[in-house]
Formats: C-alpha cells, structure tokens, sequence
C-alpha cells in the first residue's frame, strides 16, 4: 500500500519542475541577452533599462531554479529513497549557492541593500560553486535512476562553463543549460513510478 502511494505521488506531484526549469533557464537567457545589449557601448549603464531588466531576470532565474531544486529533491526522494542523506546535501548545497545569488543581485539592483547587509567574501566566492554543484548532483541522480538521459547534466555543466569563462558567453550557457533541463518532464516520472 505504501509503495502504491509513493506511484501516485510520483505521477500526481512535480508538475513544477519542467516549466521552472524552461522558465529559469529563458530567463537567464533573456539576462544574456540584455547584458549584451547594455555592453554594446562598451560600458555597462548600473541605471540603464537594460541593466535592471536584465538583472531583474536574473533574480526571477535563480528563484526558479530554488524550485528546480526543490522540485527534483522531491522527485528524487520519492524514485530513489535509499541516496536520502546525498539528495539533501545536494539540495541544501544548491539553495544555500542560490540564496547567495539572490542576496548579491538583490544588491545590485538596490545599492542601500547592498550598503546595510553586504555579503560576506565567502556568499561572493562560494554562492556560485555550491549552486551549480548542488544543482549538478540532483541532476545525476536524476540519470543513475533514469529520469533524465546521461547527455542532459553534461549540458548543463557546459553550460555553467561557458558562463565562468565569460559573462558575455550567458546566452549560449543559457541555451546549453536549457537543452540539458529541458528532458525533465512528467513523462519520465510515470516510466519512474
């Protein structure tokens, strides 16, 4: 009965996880974007529209990939309940990197936030790392249990890469990152359950 009910959930539950994960990853897109549009002078404007637009994407992008990760924490816990303690390190690891993100863009876009609650060094030089790693191990669980194929992490990992070896490479990370989320769907959760 109880193995019964996890199915249900499976089938019924995570219907958030595909469209936060497209949504995020077009949003960080749309963040390239306009962070390339702003650079096209060859300053970045702090005020312009472009730079608050962008940054305000940004913002929204990372929110959603929280849920991205809230989602597939869930998900996986329900597939594959015996990798508990690696899936909660994993998640924590990535909403703590996501938190991060939040706080130092939060900054960027309201300079007396940034004056009141700096981050520390540590938010700066470690939010990043923790969220796509965090991120990056829900995602291959998700293939040792089959819910996503082997090429759908190495993507994402690209596509972090890209955006570390260059902010001006965000809206190819961002499609890269894009086409390795976007295999999650409820589909792969009822071949799951």
């Amino acid at each position: 009965m109880i193995e019964t009910d996890s199915r249900v959930t499976a089938r019924t539950s995570y219907r958030w996880l595909r469209p936060a994960a497209v949504a995020a990853s077009l949003l960080l897109l749309g963040y390239g974007v306009l962070r390339l549009i702003d650079g096209f002078d060859g300053h970045r404007d702090k005020s312009g529209w472009a730079w608050l637009t962008g940054h305000s994407l940004f913002l929204l992008g990372i929110v959603l990939f929280a849920v991205v990760i809230v989602e597939l924490r869930g998900l996986l816990l329900v597939t594959s309940p015996r990798q508990k303690t690696l899936t909660d390190v994993a998640a924590g690891a990535g909403l703590v990197g996501a938190a991060g993100f939040v706080w130092v863009i939060l900054g960027d876009l309201f300079p007396r936030f940034a004056d009141a609650v700096p981050p520390p060094d540590l938010v700066l030089l470690g939010g990043p790392a923790l969220f796509e790693l965090g991120l990056l191990t829900l995602l291959i669980r998700a293939v040792v249990v089959r819910l996503l194929p082997v090429w759908a992490p190495v993507l994402v990992l690209a596509g972090f890469g890209a955006i570390a070896v260059n902010l001006d490479l965000l809206p190819i990370g961002a499609a890269l990152v894009f086409g390795g989320l976007l295999p999650l769907r409820p589909s792969a959760l009822r071949r799951a359950a």
